[in-house]
């Protein structure tokens, strides 16, 4: 295998690759299976091993019955960095590309949030485009936190609409003290243009929101579904389990076809929620929609803690590799894989509408991860290539 150094950057992998012995999570169990890669996609799947022609130089690798399942899709991502809430020396650094592919994140998208104003929608894009160069799936949302948005065409439906790489806007504040306190008649035009500019080009479409400490919780969302003709799919909670009175709003909005999304917070950064873990499994249990829930890491992103007066009193910063965590304790849990695998995967990928996406199946993208027996990420591939083998990163992004 070439080394990462003497493959040009963003270049898809065109060498066939044969999976041997893969007990194949798509994310609906196929049992035992081969694998045959090629040209980034996934070309063939069968229970025979195939007989190839020396010719082609296929490079086999067995598995020995190792569960494979797709790359994750992070929908939350700060791939330039967060924070600044505690000054400028807060700003945290872009997230590197091998922390996301180390997580088992073949696919991501990037987000502005508190500080949209020294960050911008410019630099977003161009830390999406650089990652796509080094070989990841990336999109981004456009705008921030705040009202009036950030753009960069002078419009969210221009930017959706007119950059290849904008699915939608994202974080939008709501119920948080650092928000531009959106009325219900601008987050409802503001779901409006992600709305049009979805229908027009066939992206997401998506209002992405964050859902702050507030008590007003998800009332806007209420109030608009109510009021409005949009389809109950514009709209993207996330954050949704940092409270449990907020986690019990979101799960009666998931009853009225809205997708929530919970984070992955580290170990001890959690407010008084639920961590990931528990809240898909309070999901799942309370019968709701199984395609109504995602996950996302918050990579990159501060986690403060605020004061009476409103100031950081202290802070961590959220990692990709929560999310694998998350997948983990659930499985620790005695949790069916196939039960809660599409929440970190084709959940995402459907709401999202990232074709190729969160599924293993021929013709979809080449994004695939082996746990091994203690349910971490043992190997990635990323669009037909090794960016991880064996819990160590083969591909660095070029400043790493």
């Amino acid at each position: 295998m070439a080394s990462a150094s003497e493959r040009p950057e963003g270049q898809i992998d065109a060498q066939l690759e044969l999976l041997l012995d893969a007990e194949v999570f798509a994310p609906q169990p196929l049992g035992r299976c081969n694998l045959l890669v090629g040209g980034g996609k996934l070309l063939w799947i069968g229970e025979e091993e195939p007989v190839l022609p020396e010719e082609l130089g296929a490079t086999v690798t067995d598995l020995g019955g190792a569960r494979v399942v797709p790359g994750f899709v992070d929908a939350h991502a700060h791939v330039t960095g967060g924070g600044g809430e505690a000054g400028y020396a807060s700003s945290v650094p872009a997230v590197g590309l091998s922390r996301f592919t180390l997580a088992g994140v073949t696919s991501v998208v990037g987000l502005l949030g508190t500080d949209d104003c020294v960050r911008t929608t410019a630099q977003l894009l161009a830390a999406t485009q650089a990652l796509v160069e080094q070989g990841l799936s990336a999109w981004c949302w456009t705008g921030g936190y705040h009202l009036p948005p950030t753009t960069l065409t002078g419009s969210v439906r221009g930017d959706i609409v007119h950059l290849e790489r904008v699915i939608g806007f994202g974080e939008l504040a709501i119920s948080d003290h650092r928000s531009s306190q959106p009325t219900l008649d601008e987050v409802l035009r503001l779901a409006a243009e992600c709305h049009v500019a979805g229908l027009m080009t066939g992206k997401a479409g998506v209002l992405h929101l964050h859902v702050g400490d507030g008590a007003r919780g998800l009332e806007l969302v209420r109030e608009a579904l109510a009021v409005s003709e949009l389809p109950p799919r514009t709209f993207h909670p996330t954050h949704t389990n940092r409270r449990r009175e907020l986690f019990d709003e979101a799960l009666d909005l998931a009853g009225s076809g809205v997708t929530i999304d919970v984070t992955a917070y580290p170990t001890g950064e959690k407010d008084e929620g639920w961590s990931a873990s528990e809240a898909v499994a309070r999901f799942l249990e309370a019968d709701a929609d199984s395609a109504r829930i995602t996950v996302s890491s918050d990579a990159g992103g501060c986690l403060p803690k605020f004061g009476p007066d409103g100031r950081v009193a202290q802070f961590g910063v959220g990692a990709p590799a929560a999310l694998g965590v998350a997948l983990g304790e659930l499985l620790a849990q005695g949790w069916p894989l196939e039960h809660v695998l599409p929440a970190f995967t084709s959940n995402v990928a459907d709401l999202l509408r990232l074709r190729g996406k969160g599924r293993i199946a021929v013709g979809a993208d080449a994004d695939l991860v082996v746990l091994d027996d203690e349910h971490r990420v043992r190997h990635v591939l990323a669009l037909g290539r090794w960016h991880v083998r064996d819990g160590k990163a083969l591909v660095r992004g070029r400043f790493e």
